[in-house]
């Protein structure tokens, strides 16, 4: 079973567990690391500075949301191109053979004992650690809000992406909606509601699996790639996100279960 050796940091990393904000940051694609045991997956060097293996600025712009308001954060710590922890076990990109045209020579024709061993090892502790984080807030009587970052490349299958931050959501709009409205009072902004990507698919498995699962208010951000290359970048476009958002998370009409 055997897959992280000896010094390679652990599946996930909670940042401030004890925080005192009432939600959770959670970052689903935050690295581009392979174990050691798995090589490069006979991938190119070059691809692993790309979006196919991880969500670039991501990081940066979840860790300056968590130090503006003190919250946790649960981040992964090893490409999605190994193992994509945004996805249902189930699914067939869970261990992508390609990804935007990159082809994965190791995960072609991926044996299930090897998929299973990425689960076990990878994917499912991260998913067990924000299960524990929302488990211990509703245990002690608050119902906490999920709040997941995620970057999106600016050119996707030939399309120039106009939108400078997405918002995507499908049941629950209490924090979605007042934010949009937030961000679109900046005409110099251009911001996706359910763009580039949709909440209402059930495509990806964090939020369904976490909040929706759960009944708890959440939201997910896009932040296009190109505007936040660089950690001051990151922080500038998170401020942004977070000036937004700050009077929409001060409500504390917020912090209960939806129907």
């Amino acid at each position: 079973m055997s897959l992280l050796g000896p010094g390679e940091p652990p599946p996930f990393e909670v940042v401030a567990p004890d925080a005192s904000a009432p939600f959770l940051l959670i970052c689903d694609h935050a690295s581009n690391r392979v174990p050691a045991s798995l090589g490069d997956l006979g991938v190119p060097k070059s691809a692993f500075d790309l979006h196919v293996a991880w969500d670039i600025g991501a990081l940066d712009a979840a860790k300056h949301l968590q130090r503006r308001f003190d919250a946790t954060l649960i981040h992964t710590n090893y490409s999605r191109l190994v193992i994509d922890c945004n996805r249902r076990p189930e699914s067939p990109g869970l261990c992508p053979p390609t990804s935007d045209g990159v082809e994965v020579p190791a995960n072609q024709n991926l044996p299930a004992a090897e998929r299973q061993r990425r689960l076990d090892l990878l994917h499912r502790p991260y998913h067990d650690a924000v299960e524990d984080w929302i488990a211990s807030r509703r245990e002690s009587g608050h119902v906490p809000a999920i709040i997941s970052v995620h970057s999106c490349t600016p050119v996707m299958a030939g399309f120039n992406r106009p939108w400078h931050l997405g918002i995507l959501w499908n049941q629950d709009e209490r924090i979605a909606r007042p934010l949009i409205q937030t961000l679109c009072r900046n005409v110099e902004h251009c911001i996706g509601d359910n763009q580039p990507y949709t909440g209402k698919t059930q495509s990806g498995y964090s939020i369904p699996f976490h909040a929706e699962r759960n009944r708890l208010p959440h939201v997910m951000v896009e932040i296009r790639q190109d505007l936040i290359g660089t950690r001051p970048d990151a922080e500038r476009w998170a401020d942004i996100f977070g000036d937004a958002i700050q009077p929409i998370l001060a409500d504390k009409g917020l912090y209960k279960l939806f129907d």
